[in-house]
């Protein structure tokens, strides 16, 4: 369900400029297939936008992965608009998170990062989540 949930937030990223790039679709559909999903599932969730879920009980590796990934996505296509970073925003305070923590992910995460790299930031991003 958590994955399910989590496709539906990129989805809505994705959507906000109304034009999903190819490399955007691409890293949902990758995304959701590695955990499991069809394809075709995955693609049916950019016909409509969602509303924001956030499962029960998730927790803190899962929080960072919804909030890495909304972060990667958001710098996939080498272009911000002030709507992305206001949805992670907004994602990220129903995560659990201080506001501040996307200042962090935006200086810090890449398209293309190593192991090592997103494991120092997900300690880092875990001093943000309110107690």
């Amino acid at each position: 369900m958590s994955m399910h949930s989590q496709l539906k937030l990129l989805v809505n990223l994705a959507l906000i400029d109304n034009e999903v790039a190819d490399r955007e679709k691409k890293y949902i559909i990758n995304i959701g297939v590695a955990n499991g999903m069809e394809k075709e599932e995955v693609e049916k969730l950019f016909t409509q936008s969602h509303e924001i879920i956030i499962p029960d009980g998730l927790s803190s590796d899962q929080k960072f992965n919804y909030l890495f990934s909304l972060v990667q996505l958001m710098k996939i296509d080498e272009r911000l608009y002030k709507e992305e970073i206001k949805y992670c925003s907004q994602v990220a305070s129903k995560l659990g998170y201080k506001q501040e923590v996307m200042f962090e992910l935006m200086l810090k995460v890449s398209a293309s990062m190593q192991q090592a790299e997103i494991d120092k930031l997900r300690m880092l991003v875990e001093g943000y989540l309110v107690k």
